[in-house]
Order: C-alpha cells, then sequence, then structure tokens
C-alpha cells in the first residue's frame, strides 16, 4: 500500500539495525547514523534546538525524571494507572478508537464508532505511552505501539489519507469542517514524531509522513474553498514539529498557509461548510495577524495560537509575535480564571465590530464576564492554555508565561483526573451546587468525575500532559539553564554549546518553599541559572553554598545567576508559601465582594464534606480577618497541605428570590480547604472557589 519514499532504502537499512539489537532503549543513538543529517532527535516536548528564534530552547526527551514529590507522585499515577487504565478503554468496547483502525484495516467489519476526532485522541494516548517508555524503558509498551502502528499502516489509503470515519462511511472528503480531519492530521504528525525521537524507529513516521504529503497535494493551492476547513488546527504544530523532524520545508510552508488562511474568507461562505458555529467561533472573521483579542472556541483558539508560535520560532515574522502578545495579553489578563482555566461558556455569542454577532460553543466571552456556576472550562483548554505559555516563555524568555504554565498544571488541568487516575472531569466550573442545573442529558458537563465521557479528547490530552511534564520544568538558554518548574527531579543534559549539565532538585513544593539544587557535573567556564520567582513569591531569597547570592530578586522575573559553577555547589531557594485571600478586578461581578484562599501556586475550594451536615455551600462565608493555617496531611487525597480556619454560616435567611435585607445571624465553625483540584474525590459534594467575605 505505501508508496516509496525517497529514504525507504535508508529506513530499511536502519530497522535492519533495530532488528539486531537487544535493548531497545540504545536504538536511537545506534539508528541515527544511518537516518542522515536530514532526521533530527534532539528536542523535548516540542524540537526547539535548530529553531532561530527563540531565547530558550527544550531539554531533551528523558534529560529530566521525577524523583521525589508531587509531581513524581503524579507521574507514578499516569504510569502505573492513568495511562494502561486508559489504554483499556480505547482498546475496548467503550473506547472504539483501536477498533476504527482495524475496521478500516479491513480487519473487522462494522462502521465507526464515536466521534469524528476520536482518531486524534488515541494519536495522543499513543504519545503518552512513548514518553513513559522514555522514562522507563519497558520493552512492551513499545511492542504494543509496533502492533497498533501495523495497523494504522493498513488503514491508511494509498495516496496517504487516513481518517477513519470518512473512510468507512464512505463521506467526501473535505466537506465539512466538523470532520476534524485537519485535527487529527495534527495528532498525527505529533505522536509520530516524537516516536521517532524516541525510539529511532521510522514505521509510525513513514505513515505520518506520507499523510502530510498527502495534505500537501490538497492545500498547496490556498483554495479558498479549502480555507473554511481550519476548525480545530492541531495540524499547524504538528506540521512544524514534522518540519524539525525531517527539515523538509514544505511542511513549514504548509503551516504557515494554514495560519495565512485563518480569517480569509468572507462570512458569506461560510454557511455552506456549517450553518451554526462560524465566524469568531473558529478564529475565522479575522486575519490571523491582524486578531488582538482572544475569541472562539477556547481549545480551537490556544491550538491555533500554539502553532503560530511554533512558526514563529522557525521564521521570526515579527507579525506573528505581535498578534500573539496582544492576544494573550486579552486571553490571560481579562478572560482567564483564577485557576488558569479558559473558555468560559459552553454556548454563548461573539459579537464582531461590523455588529454581526456569531454563535460560539466552549468559547471565550467578553471581557471580565466570568460566571462561577456555568464555568465551562474545558480540561483540554486549559492543557492548550499551558501549551502555548510554553511556548511563549520559549520565544521571549519571561517568567510571566512560566507563571501561567504553572498555574494551569497544579489547578485547572490537575482537576481534570481523579486521585487515582480513573475518572475525569471534561468541564470545570469554580462553584458546584445541589440543584439548578440539570446534568441528565449533558454531554460533557458532570457532577462528580465520570470513567468516560463520550467527548474523550480531555483525558488523553491530559494523560501526555503529566507523562511528559517534567520536560517543561526547564530550558536552555543562550549560556545555560533556566529553572521553568519546581518539584524533585534530576536534570542531565547537554547545553547549547555541547557541554554537559547534571544538577538534582531535592523540594516538598508545592507545599513547602525549600528548593535545593546540587551541581553534580557541569564544565569549568562559567554560565547562567535562571530561577524563575513567582509573581506571589515576595521575599523569596537565594543562597549559593550557604551565603546569599548578591543578586535583584524580583517576583514575576527569572533571577539570573552567572558564575564560575563547579561539581558540589548547592543553590538553596526559600520561597514563602504565604497563605492570602485573593479577590477579582471589580469588573468581575460574579466575584464582587468575595474571595477565594490560594497558597503559593495551589487555589483552594471549600467542598461539603468538610461542613457540618445539611450545610449549603452558599451559606458559607469567610471573615477578612480570620486565621488560615497549613496543615499537611500526606495520606488525605494522595498527599496535600489543607488551609484550616474558622468560616461562617449563614443561618438566619428570609425566602423569596428578592427580599427585604435583615441583620444576620452568624454561626462560627471550623473547617478547611482543599486543593481545587482534589475535590470531589469524597464522593458527590458542593464546591466553591469563591466565598463572600464578611468585613468586622
Amino acid at each position: 500500500m505505501r508508496t516509496k519514499l525517497k529514504w525507504l532504502a535508508i529506513a530499511i537499512a536502519g530497522m535492519a539495525i533495530i532488528a539486531s539489537c537487544n535493548k531497545k532503549k540504545d536504538l536511537p543513538q545506534k539508528n541515527m547514523a544511518l537516518l542522515g543529517s536530514n532526521f533530527d532527535r534532539s528536542g523535548g516536548i516540542v524540537n526547539h534546538n535548530d529553531s532561530p528564534h527563540l531565547k530558550l530552547k527544550s531539554i531533551e526527551i528523558g534529560d529530566c525524571k521525577w524523583t521525589e514529590g508531587f509531581w513524581a507522585d503524579k507521574h507514578k499515577m499516569a504510569e502505573e494507572t492513568m495511562i494502561p487504565h486508559m489504554g483499556t478503554i480505547f482498546k475496548g468496547d467503550i473506547g472504539f478508537a483501536y477498533d476504527n483502525f482495524k475496521k478500516a484495516a479491513g480487519m473487522m467489519e462494522g462502521g465507526p464508532l464515536g466521534k469524528y476526532w476520536h482518531d486524534g485522541d488515541f494519536y495522543k494516548w499513543m504519545e503518552s505511552t512513548m514518553y513513559l517508555y522514555a522514562d522507563n524503558g519497558d520493552e512492551k509498551l513499545m511492542d504494543d505501539l509496533d502492533e497498533i502502528i501495523e495497523v494504522i499502516d493498513k488503514a491508511q489509503e494509498d495516496d496517504g489519507y487516513l481518517h477513519t470515519h470518512v473512510q468507512l462511511l464512505g463521506i467526501d472528503r473535505w466537506s465539512n469542517m466538523h470532520y476534524h480531519e485537519l485535527y487529527n492530521a495534527g495528532h498525527l504528525y505529533t505522536s509520530a514524531s516524537i516516536h521517532y525521537r524516541v525510539t529511532g524507529k521510522t514505521n509510525f513516521l513513514e505513515i505520518a509522513i506520507k499523510n502530510a504529503d498527502y495534505l500537501y497535494s490538497v492545500f498547496e493551492s490556498r483554495d479558498p474553498e479549502l480555507a473554511r476547513m481550519g476548525f480545530n488546527p492541531s495540524q499547524i504544530m504538528g506540521l512544524v514539529e514534522l518540519y524539525r523532524t525531517t527539515k523538509d520545508k514544505k511542511y513549514l510552508e504548509l503551516a504557515d498557509i494554514f495560519v495565512t488562511m485563518r480569517g480569509s474568507v468572507p462570512m458569506d461562505q461560510h454557511p455552506t461548510v456549517s450553518p451554526n458555529f462560524l465566524g469568531d467561533h473558529n478564529q475565522m472573521r479575522t486575519p490571523f495577524r491582524k486578531e488582538t483579542e482572544a475569541k472562539g472556541h477556547a481549545v480551537l483558539a490556544n491550538y491555533l495560537w500554539s502553532g503560530a508560535a511554533d512558526l514563529y520560532a522557525e521564521t521570526g515574522e515579527d507579525s506573528l509575535i505581535t498578534a500573539l502578545e496582544k492576544i494573550w495579553d486579552s486571553a490571560v489578563n481579562r478572560k482567564m480564571y483564577l485557576t488558569g482555566a479558559q473558555g468560559q461558556t459552553h454556548h454563548g455569542a461573539s459579537q464582531s465590530p461590523a455588529g454581526r454577532t456569531d454563535m460560539v460553543h466552549e468559547a471565550f466571552q467578553d471581557d471580565y464576564l466570568m460566571p462561577n456556576k456555568t464555568a465551562y472550562n474545558e480540561t483540554c483548554a486549559n492543557i492548550s492554555n499551558a501549551m502555548f505559555n510554553y511556548r511563549l516563555l520559549s520565544a521571549k524568555g519571561d517568567s510571566k508565561y512560566a507563571d501561567v504554565m504553572e498555574l494551569v498544571m497544579y489547578n485547572s488541568a490537575l482537576v481534570g483526573i481523579s486521585i487515582e487516575g480513573k475518572d475525569y472531569f471534561y468541564s470545570n466550573p469554580l462553584r458546584m451546587l445541589d440543584g439548578g442545573i440539570d446534568y441528565t442529558h449533558a454531554t460533557t458537563e458532570r457532577r462528580h468525575r465520570v470513567p468516560y465521557i463520550p467527548v474523550f479528547c480531555c483525558p488523553p490530552n491530559l494523560a501526555r500532559t503529566i507523562a511528559k511534564s517534567a520536560g517543561w520544568a526547564y530550558s536552555k538558554s543562550a549560556n545555560g539553564i533556566a529553572v521553568n518548574l519546581y518539584g524533585g527531579n534530576q536534570l542531565e543534559t547537554t547545553l547549547l554549546d555541547g557541554s554537559k549539565l547534571k544538577l538534582n532538585q531535592k523540594t516538598q513544593y508545592p507545599w513547602d518553599g525549600a528548593v535545593e539544587f546540587t551541581i553534580e557535573e557541569c564544565k569549568s567556564t562559567p554560565f547562567e541559572i535562571w530561577f524563575r520567582i513567582p509573581e506571589w513569591a515576595a521575599g523569596t531569597t537565594i543562597k549559593i553554598n550557604g551565603e546569599d547570592a548578591g543578586i535583584s530578586i524580583t517576583p514575576k522575573t527569572f533571577a539570573k545567576v552567572e558564575r564560575q559553577w563547579k561539581k558540589g555547589d548547592v543553590v538553596a531557594l526559600d520561597i514563602p508559601m504565604d497563605i492570602s485571600f485573593v479577590e477579582g478586578d471589580p469588573r468581575i461581578e460574579e466575584t464582587r465582594n468575595q474571595v477565594a484562599v490560594k497558597r503559593g501556586p495551589i487555589v483552594y475550594c471549600i467542598e461539603s464534606p468538610d461542613l457540618p451536615e445539611n450545610t449549603s455551600i452558599l451559606d458559607v462565608y469567610i471573615s477578612q480577618g480570620t486565621k488560615l493555617t497549613p496543615n499537611h496531611k500526606p495520606d488525605f487525597l494522595g498527599g496535600v497541605t489543607m488551609i484550616d480556619s474558622d468560616i461562617m454560616l449563614r443561618t438566619q435567611k428570609e425566602e423569596g428570590m428578592y427580599r427585604k435585607l435583615e441583620a444576620p445571624s452568624w454561626k462560627k465553625v471550623k473547617s478547611s480547604f482543599v486543593p481545587y483540584y482534589a475535590w470531589s474525590n469524597r464522593g458527590e459534594a458542593e464546591m466553591t472557589v469563591f466565598m463572600p467575605i464578611v468585613w468586622e
């Protein structure tokens, strides 16, 4: 079935080497020589080392491993439970995905099941498995993937097209944007590129190249009719990743075509494709390089912005980064929740300057329109917010982007999975009440996490994010290393000048602000280490071998230490973990006269298991002068620091939608706040992040 690729003979020779190896962990080094200089497997989450327009470059896959503490525990959960369990779903009777490929390959009878974008979700799960293999070297993981890749190969059409629903249903290609053909392709390219970098094997990469070559043949013409196909544009990130892997410039050209086509089609042409989600919903009303606001579907938006940021990394085009910085300001400073979540509404409207109102879905809304109970905040949107900020961190070297990454990771991303790793949230409101919203027929909203969501895009997205999270912990600067995320880990990497760096980080962050780095190997000439000082971390101190570092330490910046480091040097950070009340901008009507509790990067909530029986979450108030005390519980909810305090319960209330204000009666009780990500792990519950404040 496969058409000959120009380098097929070389790849076959490489596979012969693979067959002769006893340990697949050694494959990348032994196989690379045969693959030639066209292919590059460097780069961690994305391949940055050759990207010319970045201030910070990625570390390589496997350079950093979590060793202790918070993220080591979460990675273990993903490795032992979340990702294997998800595999049984995708390959079973519920998840459908693997069977769809088997049917398209002629190995099973029947039509496709699940959603049109299910192929892409399966590729994401495959990618998560690759990160596990890079970390633990478990041969069975790759044996299983080889079997899957063989099935996908058989499912692919002779011309390179691959989309199981379209193939099995016999419907016309590129006839409706909602088929998610480009979305599936993008995740194929990313997954195949990571597979090649981890294993050195070309079997999956060949499938991706064949499909991308087909895609180029279709879209290279820039046909306006095809410009309307850009629905969920993961293909832009995937194409840039494929370019970084193969060095074939046509993939970079195609990525630019997709960015440029965004917003290039007159609105009156759109209804022939889809009568519902038009214009701003798909970021199609304004040409991308002229956009200044975060609009439309939050996942589509962040995928588009991430792809454009990847394109900028390779081209350095000023108009791209200018637009991205304006969009970021809109998305983060006027439309993002305290938890780092994005996408304020399930169904809403977006009004253009010309006066037309577009229906939007799972989307951004107006500035400061931030409902709590009905907040949508899709897990995928939150994760893609972190993906976008990682790319801007790399482009600009500004720690404010890493602050957003961290906020998302600890709060609005991690809330999507239960403590044990088998149940999921899709939407993530900041308040949950008994009654008021009927979730009986909801596709995605749930009162508590569930084992399977019919729209199953978020679980594999979160799985791959946790599995690759160590790759976000550090970046390479021009002459050193930047610390983006804190957590117990071991880093062993090659700096951009070719020198080796090995260091060990010990910490119980985010529960404790003490962080210690030990240099175990480094070059003899001076180099720099950038330590991120979070926005909330005023008063942070840095000592080197017990002495003050003697540098300026400012929140929301990197503290840069350049010196002639030596083996055995110890850097100790003391990051204050103060507990604070947080209020919203007064333009956020939903949080006026309310506060939330935050400690370090962790946003807290209060839920009904920590309240007296039969107490409504709406009866909870808090005094501005109450004492907030951290209380670490290593055996509770996977190990968390709770916040103990007194709260005020309003016990006397009149009935009616509106009622005359009477002096309230209060009951003071002791209670605890739980990290937002850990709520809904003790049965069905009410919950709120924001509470009315009582001034005493």
